[in-house]
Formats: structure tokens, C-alpha cells, sequence
């Protein structure tokens, strides 16, 4: 074999320690196949201008040099199908994490609602922080949510325990708006009753009865079935 012909040989791309992609892989692989194949016509065409002893010793060395090339198509198609594994495992990884981050379907008040994949967190902290009785933290946490994700199936909800806040804060005016909010945004939601209740709570310790009665029989006209109808009626036997 002529030092060309070995030059050639062995500038065939070799085992790497870096990642193939599939078409360099499979292009590696072509390439050495097809160096083997040179390499046999070569020993073909040598067969009838050599002697059976100088002909033996090159099949010999080329043999050896067919076994490496080979050799390294084996290294290059296993480096291949690691590599398509480590993608299709990387797709369903990246599938998964994109899962997580659409809403999801869940049961809020008795609605089955969209949230999206930190709204349950953020709003169950702000909760947390109002049953804890630090009003002011936690009516900031619920206008936070709301102006963040204003489209959320737990929107109402804050929305309503805004209000609230503001009630255990003493601060009526804005907890009358943040109510009538529920009513009037949210008014087929399970919190809407409650929210009317409070506007009439808030009403009564701003020492206007007339508004209070109204957000009253509001309730009563709107939310007839539900508990906190019963409440109000209690209430307006008081306010008579």
C-alpha cells in the first residue's frame, strides 16, 4: 500500500469524545464504508502485479487496517444511537415540563376552572397569610394575583378575600369595591352571595342601614338558595 493510499485511509473521521448529530454520524459512517471498499479494489487490483508472498504480507497489513476502519464504524453507529436516545429522551423531557406549565382543569367552589401553573401556589400562600391575621400582607398578595393573572378560575376567589382583607383592616370603602367586583365581574360564582353579604356588613359598620338593607335583599333576589340567603334574612329581621 503506497503512503497515500494509507494517508487516505486514515483520515477517515475517528471516535470523538464530543456528541455526533444523526446526519454527521451517518455521513462518518458512510465515509469509512467507503474507504473499505477502495481499500479491497485496491488489493484486487494489486493481486495480478504482485508476488504471492508480497501480496500475503499486504493483505495482512491491509486486514488489520479494514478491522480498525470497521472498528470505528461500530464506535461511530453506537455514538449514533446514543445520541438519538439522548434526544427522544430530552423531547420527553421538554414534553413534560410544557405540560406543566398549561393550565390545568380544577374544582374551585364547585366550577371546574382553568388555572395556570403557579396560580394555586401564589394564591394558597396569600391565603395562608390571611388566615395568619396579617391582613395588610395579605391583601397585597390577593391584588398582586389579581393584576398578574386577572384570567385565572381563582380570580374570583381572590378577588373576594381582598375583600375581606380589607374588612378585618377596618378600611370598609375599599372593601365594599372590592366586593361589588365579585358581584358585578364574577356574578354566577359561588362567592358572589358572600361578597354581597360583606358589602352589607361594611355598610353597617359605615352606619349607612339603607345600603345595607339593599345588599340585603340584593342577596335575596339574586342567591335565593343558597346559605347565605339565610343570613341575610336573619339580618334584615334586625335591620326592620
Amino acid at each position: 500500500m503506497t503512503a497515500a493510499m494509507l494517508a487516505a485511509v486514515f483520515s477517515a473521521p475517528t471516535a470523538r469524545a464530543g456528541l455526533f448529530d444523526d446526519d454527521e454520524a451517518r455521513r462518518a459512517i458512510l465515509d469509512i464504508r467507503s474507504k473499505i471498499d477502495a481499500v479491497n479494489a485496491r488489493v484486487d487490483t494489486k493481486a495480478d502485479k504482485t508476488s504471492s508472498l508480497s501480496l500475503s504480507d499486504q493483505n495482512e497489513h491491509l486486514n488489520q487496517e479494514i478491522a480498525k476502519l470497521r472498528g470505528q464504524i461500530e464506535v461511530l453507529t453506537n455514538e449514533l444511537a446514543n445520541t438519538q436516545q439522548r434526544q427522544k429522551d430530552f423531547y420527553v423531557d421538554l414534553d413534560t415540563r410544557l405540560r406543566k406549565l398549561e393550565p390545568q382543569k380544577v374544582s374551585v367552589d364547585g366550577q371546574e376552572v382553568s388555572i395556570g401553573a403557579n396560580d394555586q401556589k401564589a394564591y394558597d400562600a396569600a391565603l395562608a397569610t390571611f388566615k395568619a391575621g396579617d391582613y395588610k400582607t395579605a391583601a397585597t398578595a390577593f391584588s398582586n394575583f389579581i393584576r398578574s393573572s386577572p384570567d385565572s378560575g381563582l380570580a374570583p376567589s381572590a378577588q373576594y378575600w381582598l375583600g375581606n382583607a380589607y374588612y378585618a383592616l377596618r378600611d370598609y370603602k375599599n372593601a365594599i369595591a372590592a366586593q361589588q367586583v365579585v358581584v358585578t365581574k364574577y356574578a354566577d360564582n359561588p362567592k358572589a352571595a358572600d361578597a354581597l353579604l360583606n358589602i352589607s356588613s361594611s355598610y353597617t359598620e359605615l352606619k349607612n342601614k339603607p345600603q345595607s338593607k339593599r345588599a340585603l335583599e340584593q342577596l335575596l333576589s339574586q342567591y335565593p338558595n343558597t346559605p347565605a340567603a339565610q343570613t341575610a334574612k336573619e339580618r334584615l329581621s334586625t335591620l326592620k
